[in-house]
């Protein structure tokens, strides 16, 4: 059976008459001084509580040794060295090899596999495997594992005697990873910043009237709710797997949900022109919602790093796509800006009488 994270394959048999597991599992190194793991959780489908066997190289001899860890609360917070202890399942057997003899080597991409076998509990025959691999072994103690959203989810419970494994789960899984992300960065990482943008430059244009206010609403609504259902994806990734956690992801989620919430609640406060209050009410308006977008784009940002995708071609839109908005900003600030020096200008020359209120057309034409 094809694991489905790490490119990582197991294949067993399992004796019904004793409840003996033979199991073989293949991995791959991801440096020469890497370790590979396969383990079997008794009680749960996560790293914590996880008996292992882990494969690397022989600080001494250079030769490929396997020894029995457990990972407990410890392991997780890193407060200590992982240091190998006998596990306290029924292991039998076990032993590690590399796949192509003799002559094989421990390198970057190594084929690795680990034989074992294990009486299991009477009328158990769903197994949760976790398995693994990092870079480092500081003597006997493996280190941490690489934190992709990959290697993070390299648990899969298995049923013995059907086949049936939680993989099916983990499709659904990373089809709402999917879908998250896709929405996210939409709502959050294009349409608020194209609102903030309307707002910005397209108040001014006598032409639009009223229309660059309903536009930057609408637009920042539409991106608010698209982003709470992306939000509200999110939350639901979260917990469905406990042992999984983005901690500056998810941080930056919940500010940019709280700040876009701030600014839609703000609509229904917002004064009249002729309010006292207005100025403040516009104050709190602009900066929160700059402070949303920034978050909201670096956020972005963050997602396709948690994803591992942080060379895909989606990640590559999504900067192309910013930097055409960027680039539209740019033209239209120094757009604002020439329209404003000239208006400065004509501001002076009116008032020192040198032109009137009818030349100033003519006069910012030649200009």
């Amino acid at each position: 059976m094809t694991l489905p994270t790490q490119q990582a394959s197991i294949a067993w048999t399992f004796h019904p008459s004793n409840a003996t597991l033979d199991l073989v599992f293949f991995g791959t190194f991801i440096s020469p001084s890497g370790w590979v793991a396969l383990g079997i959780n008794p009680t749960s489908a996560e790293m914590t509580g996880t008996r292992a066997l882990i494969a690397f190289s022989d600080p001494n001899s250079g030769q490929l040794v396997l020894l029995p860890y457990i990972l407990d609360t410890t392991v997780k917070l890193q407060k200590t060295p992982l240091v190998s202890q006998p596990l306290d399942i029924h292991l039998l057997s076990s032993s590690a090899a590399l796949y192509g003899g003799k002559l094989a080597t421990i390198h970057n991409g190594a084929a690795v596999q680990i034989f074992a076998t294990l009486r299991l509990e009477p009328n158990h025959t769903k197994v949760h495997f976790v398995w693994n691999r990092g870079l480092y072994v500081q003597g006997y103690s493996p280190t941490i594992h690489p934190t992709t959203s990959n290697d993070l989810s390299s648990i899969s419970t298995i049923n013995i005697l059907s086949g049936f494994t939680s993989s099916q789960i983990v499709h659904n899984t990373k089809t709402l990873k999917m879908v998250h992300g896709i929405m996210n960065a939409i709502s959050w990482g294009v349409m608020l910043p194209s609102g903030a943008v309307t707002a910005r430059y397209f108040r001014h244009i006598q032409s639009l009237g009223p229309a660059w206010f309903y536009i930057h609403a609408g637009v920042q609504l539409s991106a608010f709710f698209l982003g709470t259902v992306g939000f509200a994806i999110g939350l639901k990734l979260g917990n469905s797997s406990p042992g999984v956690t983005y901690g500056l992801h998810r941080k930056l989620g919940i500010a940019a949900f709280c700040l876009g919430g701030l600014q839609t609640l703000a609509l229904l406060f917002r004064p009249k022109t002729t309010n006292k209050y207005r100025k403040y009410w516009k104050s709190y308006h602009h900066f929160v919602g700059y402070a949303c977008v920034v978050i909201g784009v670096v956020n972005v940002f963050e997602g396709f790093e948690v994803m591992g995708a942080g060379g895909s071609y989606g990640k590559l839109a999504y900067c192309l796509c910013l930097s055409t908005l960027i680039g539209a900003c740019i033209a239209l600030e120094v757009n604002s800006w020439v329209i404003f020096c000239r208006k400065s200008k004509e501001d002076k020359l009116r008032r020192e009488g040198i032109i009137s209120d009818k030349g100033s057309t003519d006069l910012i034409h030649n200009s």
